[in-house]
């Protein structure tokens, strides 16, 4: 039972990363209608410019979560300013492309830059404690609440405020909102910023107990891509409810079965959700 709840709480922690990630590749989807694979690169950036500014200049882990945020969102602007935004009337395919080119573009810069060796984020949150009996990091409670404020802080913004309601119309109903006088360049880069952010908050939190490398955005944004569909593309519950569904079948699976087969599950559960439902758990459109 110990085990089993180790485990359960584990695949919370993951979970909690995958749905970060998986929404802001959601919103973008929902809203903008782009399937952009260059967001693994964005959850790189993210965790490479908290540790080098927690390395280099010495600043607090939280302020350097705070810096990449605000970079890595505005990095995402620039990506749909000078690439996504002069692409909106080609073929769908130019938008795969772009991403494809910006991902390895980002990934290329930063092996320049910082070295492809494999770096570690010390976090000022690494002691052990005991919750209910279960021994964890202090890093990965922070990893689930963090990641829970942020997921109804969006939600907040979403539900509550004008911004929030322009994207939302946008993504019901394109041709509605701009005729009703929705600035539709101005959604556009806030959905950006956003996505940006959100991949800074995952790779943050989450590189304290993993690695930092140019590399380390690919299996995330292939999962990332695998819970949007089976959540629904474009919708924001089915990105979380897949995010915890993909972290918990990995975890129980990596002990109960084989952890050289962990990462297959994400995709064999794809087919099985499809198999039942095609569409995906949740209808589309960001709710």
């Amino acid at each position: 039972m110990d085990i089993l709840l180790q485990q359960i709480f584990n695949g919370l922690t993951i979970g909690s990363v995958y749905s970060l990630v998986a929404l802001g590749l959601t919103l973008v989807y929902g809203i903008l209608h782009i399937p952009n694979f260059a967001h693994g690169a964005l959850y790189m950036v993210g965790g490479y410019i908290t540790l080098i500014f927690m390395e280099s200049f010495g600043i607090h882990y939280w302020l350097a979560i705070f810096v990449s945020v605000v970079v890595v969102g505005l990095l995402g602007v620039l990506m749909e300013r000078l690439v996504f935004n002069p692409l909106r009337h080609s073929p769908p395919i130019h938008d795969k492309i772009a991403a494809i080119g910006i991902l390895l573009f980002l990934e290329a810069l930063v092996q320049l830059v910082w070295g492809a060796e494999y770096r570690r984020m010390i976090s000022p949150y690494d002691k052990v404690v005991e919750v209910l009996g279960l021994t964890v990091t202090i890093q990965r409670l922070l990893i689930v609440f963090t990641a829970v404020i942020v997921m109804v802080l969006l939600y907040l913004f979403l539900k509550k405020t004008m911004t929030g309601a322009a994207i939302i119309a946008m993504s019901q109903n394109r041709e509605g909102a701009f005729l009703v006088g929705i600035n539709a360049n101005k959604v556009a880069m806030m959905t950006f910023f956003i996505s940006g952010a959100l991949a800074a908050v995952a790779s943050s939190i989450s590189s304290p107990i993993n690695l930092v490398f140019p590399g380390m955005g690919h299996l995330v944004i292939l999962k990332a891509f695998v819970i949007i569909i089976i959540g629904g593309m474009g919708s924001i519950p089915g990105a979380i409810i897949g995010g915890y569904i993909i972290g918990f079948s990995e975890s129980l699976s990596a002990t109960f079965i084989s952890n050289d087969y962990k990462d297959l599950i994400a995709f064999l559960l794809l087919v099985i959700i499809l198999t039942i439902r095609p569409k995906g758990l949740f209808v589309k459109g960001v709710q």
